[in-house]
């Protein structure tokens, strides 16, 4: 365990904050070894992967666990799909290629979304009409305050649109060690969202072709954290009722949608440009110029720019178009 350790390599902002304490996860079972012999210093825990879909405001004063265990185990395989184990500290990437290259397909749509593995369930990360709910069996871990073991099967992990179990009750109280999903062995392609289909030009959509056109697509659309700092999409995509999405079409005919059950969700990025916000800067602190979703850390910008920024973001949304836009990005 490390003391006043430095996050700016932990956080895709590349915010300059450290954390009291800092402990690398390589076997789950020696935490909870530590959780049951009272071991550990404080009760202020936070599990962090790859550190791509939080802000820190300040120095974090508690403990910071960083899983990094890497394992696959194949639990079932039957001639119509194959129930997989993976640990919390597989990157998430390496897991969808590993998938399509063994011919378990669902995935594919998720190609190249920056985290670990431990992060799809607590998010239920979704890109291009795909949810990684429709594919979680169960997740696994045990409770940071007593060492318990648990397994919610899917059901129970209350997964809605970016949002989970583990952001409401189970926040801060589980570490996720292991993650179970129930994949195709035969390809059903999502392509309805996006481009993909443009992107197709008439080929056969192969899940490893469509994970090649996801991948191009955020390339190209999307900042590499490594070189600019940001946290992939800073808000949510709102959903509004079929009622006020007709008045906002009154005033924007070119308004861009998309089903929600019986709702409409707008994209937030469409609002965001519309709003006239795309690549505006102040600072180091800016709106990406290729998608208004993100913003970004040109390179010395701090934590309060980046929320001056949104909130100012949020309040004009909320001005024009009646529209309360809710951060995807983690705030501590």
């Amino acid at each position: 365990m490390q003391t006043n350790f430095p996050l700016k390599d932990y956080n895709t902002f590349h915010f300059d904050v450290k954390a009291a304490w800092y402990d690398t996860i390589e076997n789950p079972q020696n935490l909870k070894e530590k959780i049951l012999n009272d071991e550990l210093q404080t009760e202020r825990i936070l599990i962090l992967g790859e550190g791509s879909n939080v802000l820190f405001r300040e120095d974090f004063s508690g403990l910071i666990l960083h899983p990094v265990e890497q394992r696959i185990d194949v639990v079932e395989d039957n001639e119509a799909d194959v129930l997989i184990k993976v640990s919390a500290g597989y990157n998430w990437d390496e897991f969808v290629d590993w998938t399509v290259q063994n011919g378990y397909y669902g995935l594919e749509n998720l190609s190249l979304i920056p985290g670990q593995v431990g992060a799809a369930p607590i998010q239920n990360i979704g890109a291009y009409g795909v949810e990684v709910k429709d594919f979680i069996e169960s997740v696994q871990g045990f409770y940071l305050d007593t060492g318990e073991d648990f397994l919610l099967p899917a059901e129970a992990c209350q997964f809605d649109y970016r949002d989970s179990v583990f952001k409401k009750e189970l926040r801060g109280k589980v570490f996720i060690s292991d993650v179970h999903f129930r994949l195709s062995k035969a390809a059903q392609p999502e392509l309805r969202y996006g481009n993909i289909t443009e992107q197709l030009a008439g080929r056969e959509p192969t899940p490893e072709l469509v994970r090649e056109i996801v991948m191009d697509i955020r390339n190209r659309k999307l900042p590499d954290p490594k070189a600019t700092g940001n946290a992939g999409s800073f808000f949510k995509n709102p959903v509004v009722s079929k009622a006020q999405f007709e008045i906002i079409k009154q005033d924007y005919p070119d308004v861009k949608s998309y089903p929600a059950d019986d709702m409409i969700k707008i994209p937030a990025g469409w609002l965001i440009e519309k709003a006239g916000w795309k690549a505006y800067r102040v600072g180091d602190a800016g709106v990406h110029p290729s998608q208004a979703l993100v913003l970004v850390n040109y390179g010395m910008a701090g934590p309060d720019e980046i929320l001056k920024l949104a909130e100012q973001v949020r309040e004009d949304i909320q001005y024009k178009f009646g529209i309360e836009l809710e951060m995807e990005v983690r705030i501590i």
